[in-house]
């Protein structure tokens, strides 16, 4: 089959799957942002890739502009707009589009349409028209509810008129089901890392010997720091601990975090830009504890992929996430790490203390959530269940 798989994102397993269905002799082209900012997968041609995939990046060519919401959504259209071209002149049997925004993912579904036989798979990893809602309500009232309310509908109309759908939790099916998403057209495939590209590695490695930090307790977070975060956590784990803590993020966000670490003084506190792919092992190898944040509206319509690969590198986390979000499940059932509600600050310097304190348990966590990594992101299987869709 011709099989374009889209991640706006392109975040690391979803480049993993489509080198899946490559190795099982599909023709696979791989398409992502390259101006959107947050951290990549292995995105580059490998000597050991299938001749059959090609990753591309798209750009519009200019910065991609996040906080300012017009402006945003008209590099959307816009951006839509090149990847319908794109597509149409692939002329694939498929389309997976993941991570899209709405605006563009109009633009998607329009083009599959366009092509005799294309089938058009929405692959959901976010309810993007309830946290547009949320976000814009809180922010400008009624004006903002009705652009929310637009974009709902918006999305539940793409959802409707694909051709499957592929829901990352269970969660979302209720919710999917009211907006007339008919059952027999979802399949719930969760999320996974890819698991053969994030090694357990010793904390003593190349890396944490070159930055310093082979020999002191580590606190770290790595990824995108936004509305669905409360970077402050992070500050306060610096104020009330001794560890040190270490932000790989990069935008406006994080700009302002490292200026609020650099007016409190704290030494034991610093941020960085994001880390290349290759090198992501080693730095989570470097942590004694690793950190995930969302806040209470965002666990109804997202689930923070990063727990995932947090799980990968053998190390327990820590997390500010509803206890109902998958994630959080995932951590308390599997005992991998510990879970504090959002707006519960307390509670989550007073776990962060807890596993400080007790390196057994930091270790016996690291080790569950490895063995359930192990368990359960078999990229074979998923490809078998991405390729059963597609038939």
């Amino acid at each position: 089959m011709k099989i374009i798989v889209h991640d706006y994102s392109g975040h690391p397993f979803q480049v993993q799957l489509s080198r899946e269905l490559a190795r099982r002799g599909h023709e696979v082209a791989h398409l992502f942002s390259s101006d959107f900012q947050t951290p990549k997968g292995d995105l580059a041609k490998r000597a050991d890739d299938p001749a059959g995939l090609e990753i591309v990046g798209i750009s519009l060519g200019v910065p991609f502009l996040k906080t300012t919401f017009v402006r945003r959504r008209n590099q959307e259209i816009a951006y839509g707009r090149l990847l319908a071209k794109k597509i149409i002149e692939r002329r694939p049997d498929v389309v997976i589009s993941s991570n899209t925004p709405l605006d563009a993912q109009r633009h998607v579904l329009r083009a599959t349409r366009g092509i005799k036989g294309c089938k058009f798979i929405f692959w959901l990893q976010d309810v993007y028209g309830e946290a547009i809602y949320r976000i814009l309500s809180n922010k400008f009232g009624l004006f903002g509810k009705a652009i929310g309310a637009f974009y709902q509908r918006m999305e539940f109309s793409l959802l409707r008129r694909s051709d499957r759908v592929v829901s990352i939790t269970e969660d979302f099916v209720s919710l999917l089901d009211k907006h007339g998403v008919e059952k027999n057209l979802i399949e719930v495939i969760e999320n996974w890392a890819p698991l053969n590209e994030i090694a357990v590695m010793p904390k003593r490695n190349a890396w944490s010997e070159a930055e310093k930090v082979s020999d002191t307790i580590n606190i770290v977070y790595s990824g995108t720091l936004g509305f669905k975060h409360n970077p402050d956590l992070l500050l306060r784990l610096a104020k009330e601990t001794s560890a040190n803590v270490m932000v790989f993020s990069e935008g406006k966000v994080a700009d302002e975090l490292a200026e609020k670490g650099r007016q409190a003084g704290l030494t034991n506190f610093r941020v960085r830009p994001w880390v290349k792919f290759e090198l992501l092992p080693s730095v989570l190898a470097s942590a004694d504890i690793l950190v995930a944040l969302i806040e209470p509206d965002a666990g109804v319509f997202s689930v923070p992929s990063k727990v995932l690969t947090y799980l990968c590198a053998n190390r327990p986390v820590l997390a500010s996430i509803p206890t109902d979000n998958l994630a959080a499940r995932i951590l308390t059932r599997e005992q991998a790490g510990l879970v504090a509600s959002p707006g519960d600050a307390e509670a989550f310097v007073t776990q962060a203390k807890r596993l400080l304190a007790d390196p057994d348990l930091r270790h016996r966590m690291g080790s569950n959530g490895r063995a359930y990594a192990e368990r359960q992101f078999d990229i074979k299987k998923l490809g078998d269940r991405f390729e059963k869709l597609m038939g």
